[in-house]
């Protein structure tokens, strides 16, 4: 038997949580949702996240294939953001970690209070 069966580096689990594992990463994908918007419409819609934060998420989520970034030329330039073919595949999987979340989370929360009390 092998010492080591589990590699950060071969892992899908790492993998995936490298990609959605920043907490504006899926509040980013959950904005773009329903189709194309506009930066000043994410930031809006975004409670708390500041604009240096946004912009390399985006980045970020642009770099990695999950959203595409068209520039319309005018004055000022209108950014608008859209989720690739890429970024909707992950939705589905997203609604349901949020479907565990709103599920269990109140659970977690009991536990880390216990375990915080004792």
């Amino acid at each position: 038997m092998k010492e080591h069966d589990i590699s950060l580096a071969e892992c899908s689990y790492s993998h995936v949580l490298e990609i959605i594992s920043n907490k504006w990463t899926a509040l980013v994908i959950y904005a773009l949702e329903d189709g194309t918007i506009r930066y000043g419409d994410i930031k809006r819609r975004i409670e708390g996240i500041s604009q240096k934060m946004l912009t390399q998420t985006l980045r970020k989520l642009e770099r990695d294939g999950l959203i595409h970034r068209k520039v319309t030329a005018t004055v000022p330039p209108i950014v608008d953001y859209t989720l690739t073919p890429l970024g909707e595949s992950l939705v589905p999987n997203m609604k349901l970690l949020k479907q565990w979340a709103t599920s269990n989370y109140e659970q977690v929360k009991i536990a880390r209070n216990e375990y915080d009390q004792g």
